[in-house]
């Protein structure tokens, strides 16, 4: 499935290595060498050498990380965090997040570089940049934090996260029936 590669972004491809600039910045890459990326008419392709199982996996992965940086030029990404708990809030100072989450002092947290923490409420943040991996992997730094508690909910969970609740010791005994 070739890649639209939209107008403002700019694609080199230098041996193994691709760079792709856009308006949000800039991310190279090198790829596996058994993969031929063809750039035509804005138009970015991936062909594999053969139809190997090693090869058909290489092919998928290459062409999910060309266009995830293309995307993240152009567009960035996000990922949106909630804190769930009585008293538990966020507040950014300077760069730095700082979590009052139910432990006897502060969490400080620093964003990695290219990435962007903003909080919109005390209870709500948004971790942002243009590289997909580092987005995901701030995000889920944040999270191992206070993860969701399987009985009451509380933590961090990111936005739409469905957190199972166990029932706990009385919903054991009046189920047990006895």
């Amino acid at each position: 499935m070739p890649i639209a590669i939209p107008s403002g972004v700019e694609v080199k491809i230098k041996g193994e290595g691709v760079t792709v600039t856009g308006p949000n910045g800039e991310l190279s890459r090198t790829l596996s060498p058994d993969m031929s990326l063809t750039l035509s008419d804005n138009i970015l392709s991936v062909t594999r050498p053969s139809d190997s199982k090693q090869h058909r996996s290489l092919h998928g992965l290459t062409r999910a990380l060309l266009a995830n940086m293309v995307h993240g030029v152009s567009q960035g990404f996000e990922k949106d965090l909630d804190i769930v708990g009585v008293g538990y809030r966020v507040e950014k100072v300077g760069e730095k997040l700082v979590f009052r989450i139910g432990y006897s002092h502060p969490v400080e947290v620093t964003p990695l570089p290219g990435i962007t923490f903003t909080v919109e409420k005390p209870t709500s943040i948004k971790v942002s940049g243009i590289d997909k991996e580092v987005v995901g992997q701030a995000a889920a730094e944040i999270r191992a934090i206070r993860p969701p508690d399987s009985y009451k909910g509380k933590g961090i969970r990111y936005a739409g996260e469905v957190v199972r609740l166990k029932p706990g010791k009385a919903g054991k005994a009046a189920a047990g029936g006895e």
